[in-house]
């Protein structure tokens, strides 16, 4: 049998294309959800100079709970004295569903005393829908920095996870217990 060019090049392509479709298949992201990659890069354009601590932040949390399908970024107060309360503003990105104006407040109870202010990136697991962010997430939240800090926690409410990565400025020290409440407007009312 003998081969022309043509046939050498046609297998030669084919061959090419058949190593290629396991990576390519393998490589593709769900549809819906943020790769570790693009939420690192958009946090790394949010942050600045804190950004290594960032990188830790998000790949621990998407070694626990997989990728998210929405992120926040947004800039947050908070003060404590045994209580304390929070209150917050960003912009909620998904991937088809657009983007969103949030804000967010919230009381907590607890060992914990200082103030601080904070740019924070909350990764958003297993949202049904845009609407689903504006309820109550509960949790445990511990802080001790003096000036500068980096540190997240998750929150919960049905099978929806929020997990905020803040890097902040300020003194804070303790461990408290409380809830973030979402709204689509801003308001006073923690509760």
């Amino acid at each position: 049998m003998t081969r022309t060019r043509r046939d050498i090049l046609i297998q030669s392509i084919g061959a090419v294309a058949a190593a290629a479709t396991p990576t390519l298949a393998f490589g593709r992201d769900r549809p819906g959800q943020f790769s570790s990659n693009e939420i690192i890069d958009n946090g790394h354009r949010f942050f600045g100079s804190v950004s290594r601590g960032l990188a830790q932040g998000i790949e621990k949390a998407t070694k626990r709970w997989g990728r998210p399908n929405a992120y926040i970024l947004g800039q947050e107060g908070s003060g404590a004295f045994i209580g304390g309360l929070r209150y917050g503003e960003g912009q909620m990105y998904t991937r088809n569903a657009g983007d969103r104006k949030v804000y967010w407040q919230g009381p907590s109870i607890g060992f914990d005393v200082g103030a601080d202010g904070d740019r924070t990136m909350m990764l958003v697991y297993n949202l049904p829908a845009v609407e689903g962010i504006y309820r109550r997430f509960g949790g445990l939240d511990g802080s001790a920095y003096l000036v500068g800090g980096f540190g997240f926690t998750a929150l919960t409410a049905d099978q929806v996870v929020v997990v905020p990565i803040r890097a902040g400025v300020g003194a804070r020290l303790g461990l408290n217990l409380g809830y973030l409440k979402f709204t689509p407007t801003s308001t006073w009312n923690p509760l």
